[in-house]
């Protein structure tokens, strides 16, 4: 409310428009009195018990913050705590092969849900041994459920919603005009994203393959499945993600709506856990309402999940998800919720990195550092180097990072 007074009248009613638009477009179908939010009663005993096949352990605890080592033991490895995840979208790195990162000391690889069930099949995966097979790779992986790529077909990316104020986006189609006339390849159809890329019902969510147009009706149960058969080490429920500038009323709906699904979606995993050896963490929604996701960090952590993430809207900017972390993570440390690893969704920037470490995250992911490398930004101790800049043109012998001794700083000058 104090924010849509500081904006003015103008901008309050385009903000108006778009949660309106949000709601009649995303959300088809508002009846969920059927759908009754199960109970940590009706999860079987079991279900709350150590597993053999996945373990966090606390190897130390700083006195300073909350900041702490760990290490999780999983069928396929350790992940020694805390640990940056880079993310491999289709199940593989980019500027970068599994081989090298892995001698870089990458432990834990994140892979989307989303591009794998388009491209190649769970199936096909399921068939060549499961993830680790297929990328030749026997170290750990974790996937999401898909939900993230879904929504972002309709909004964006983070950024893209961010700057939008939730505004939907539009259709590509103009892009992939002008790339046919340069006969530029387009891998993205025009019909895919903006107004009618997504449909949201309380039990699934329908929308257009990027390759073929083609609908894909995703549920938490074939989300899950398909993480199934994908095989990763760990793997997210399917929960909805709307953009950040929502009014509270359609946040707290959508919040609830998460928490069915991530019910239906442990309902599911908990049917051949024990046999598959995969461990499963919930998503803490709520965006940056304290009520809210105070609310959906007690129900969830009620649950028997085997560690937690951090997803939804996590603020506009570093400072508001510094303030987030600031006052949820000591949350995080009472009612018996120490003893699991915590997961912070998306989010690794150098500083971000910090601010969450500090707080208590053990893991995070990002795509920050591969991206970087694509578009030539350097990461050095002193800074951010962008080796493209013309400065850099007779910058012969000189270092990239004096005190670095990786492969690129060992063998490259500027």
């Amino acid at each position: 409310q104090l924010q849509l007074v500081q904006v003015g009248r103008s901008n309050w009613r385009r903000k108006t428009n778009r949660t309106r638009r949000y709601i009649s477009i995303n959300n088809k179908s508002h009846d969920s009195s059927h759908f009754r939010l199960p109970s940590p009663a009706d999860f079987p005993s079991w279900a709350y018990e150590p597993k053999d096949y996945f373990k966090f352990e606390i190897i130390h605890q700083s006195k300073k913050s909350l900041a702490r080592t760990g290490r999780i033991t999983t069928p396929h490895g350790t992940i020694d705590t805390p640990a940056f995840v880079a993310v491999g979208t289709n199940a593989a790195l980019k500027a970068i092969d599994f081989a090298k990162a892995d001698d870089a000391g990458q432990q834990l690889i994140f892979s989307n849900t989303y591009h794998l069930l388009l491209q190649p099949g769970p199936r096909i995966i399921r068939d060549a041994g499961g993830i680790h097979k297929f990328t030749g790779r026997e170290k750990p992986f974790i996937t999401d459920s898909g939900g993230f790529q879904v929504f972002s077909l309709a909004y964006g990316s983070v950024k893209e919603s961010l700057e939008s104020g939730g505004e939907l986006k539009r259709s590509n189609r103009k892009v992939i005009q002008s790339a046919k006339k340069r006969n530029d390849k387009c891998h993205w159809r025009s019909d895919v994203t903006g107004e009618n890329a997504v449909t949201v019902t309380e039990d699934h969510v329908i929308f257009k393959s990027y390759r073929d147009g083609a609908k894909v009706t995703l549920t938490p149960e074939s989300s899950i499945q398909a993480q199934k058969d994908i095989g990763a080490d760990i793997i997210i429920p399917l929960d909805e993600l709307p953009p950040h500038h929502i009014d509270r009323d359609s946040l707290a709906a959508s919040v609830e709506r998460s928490h069915r699904w991530e019910a239906r979606s442990l309902m599911e995993h908990l049917k051949d856990s024990r046999e598959r050896k995969q461990a499963i963490f919930s998503v803490i929604h709520g965006g940056t309402d304290v009520e809210l996701r105070t609310k959906s960090l007690e129900y969830l952590t009620s649950l028997p999940w085997d560690g937690y993430a951090i997803g939804g809207s996590l603020g506009n900017g570093r400072d508001e998800l510094k303030q987030l972390l600031g006052w949820m993570m000591p949350l995080f440390n009472e009612n018996g919720r120490r003893d699991k690893c915590r997961h912070l969704l998306g989010i690794a920037d150098l500083e971000s990195v910090k601010n969450a470490v500090i707080h208590g995250v053990d893991s995070m992911d990002s795509s920050y550092p591969t991206k970087l490398a694509r578009h030539g930004t350097l990461m050095t101790k002193e800074g951010l180097i962008r080796i493209k800049r013309g400065k850099h043109a007779k910058s012969y012998g000189i270092k990239i990072d004096e005190g670095c001794e990786c492969l690129t700083c060992a063998h490259y000058d500027r």
